[in-house]
């Protein structure tokens, strides 16, 4: 049976990031949308862009194309995007797969669930920066996002990363821009391999999982960027839940 998959980025990342797990879950005869949030494409201006443009940009990605029983997944930061979509995209959805995700909840923003050292870095950057932006540096990159790939590859992925609008970190959702309460199935997925986030009080697991509700929480092989470095494990955990939905 085909599925239809929409493929929420992460933080730095455009659309063209999931290629490599798309083009699997297409040769696997499925459909597939990678959309590029505002302020992340090469030719967008980052200013002003905010949470809640992300989201509704989602939104009408999906309801200009009239999808139904979407599996949508969402990749770290993309997490906030989801929220603040699935409510409004909740009669259109299969299922809602957070992929080493954050889950947002009412009034705390992304840069409130980072670790307090990360939180003030960004923070540093954004004022760094004369477009409100963070940009992330190669060596956090490389040590805590995709250690999992050599260094030359580490090096070309992160020449293709956007400075990403940091009021889409700063902006704190509403609470109908939360998955809580929305009657859509559910699952979290993380890497085993992901060092991004440290272990512990603020680590992807169990704290994001726990705010799905009673939900499957599946690992699957590889760094924080699995899309790149186990592209064919992610699409085959993918394509699983897509089916047990």
């Amino acid at each position: 049976m085909s599925e239809t998959f929409v493929l929420v980025h992460g933080a730095w990342h455009g659309g063209w990031a999931w290629e490599p797990v798309a083009a699997r879950l297409r040769a696997a005869g499925h459909r597939v949308l990678a959309p590029t949030s505002p302020g992340l494409g090469i030719d967008d201006d980052p200013r002003g862009v905010t949470l809640a443009d992300c989201a509704d940009a989602l939104v009408d990605q999906v309801e200009r194309r009239n999808l139904y029983d979407v599996t949508v997944v969402a990749h770290s930061w993309g997490g906030y995007v989801v929220g603040g979509a699935e409510r409004r995209l909740a009669k259109r959805l299969k299922q809602a797969v957070f992929y080493s995700a954050f889950v947002p909840r009412a009034g705390e923003s992304l840069q409130d669930a980072l670790p307090p050292e990360m939180a003030a870095l960004f923070d540093e950057l954004s004022r760094a920066s004369d477009d409100n932006t963070v940009s992330l540096p190669f060596e956090i990159f490389a040590s805590g996002f995709i250690q999992d790939a050599d260094e030359a590859t580490a090096r070309v992925v992160h020449r293709l990363l956007r400075p990403h609008p940091f009021r889409t970190v700063t902006d704190a959702p509403t609470a109908d821009m939360t998955p809580s309460g929305v009657d859509v199935p559910s699952a979290y997925v993380v890497g085993e391999d992901d060092h991004s986030l440290p272990a512990g009080e603020y680590g992807w697991a169990p704290r994001f999982p726990e705010r799905l509700g009673d939900v499957p929480v599946v690992r699957t092989p590889g760094s924080h960027e699995a899309l790149f470095t186990r592209p064919d494990e992610l699409a085959r955990t993918l394509l699983g839940l897509a089916n047990s939905g």
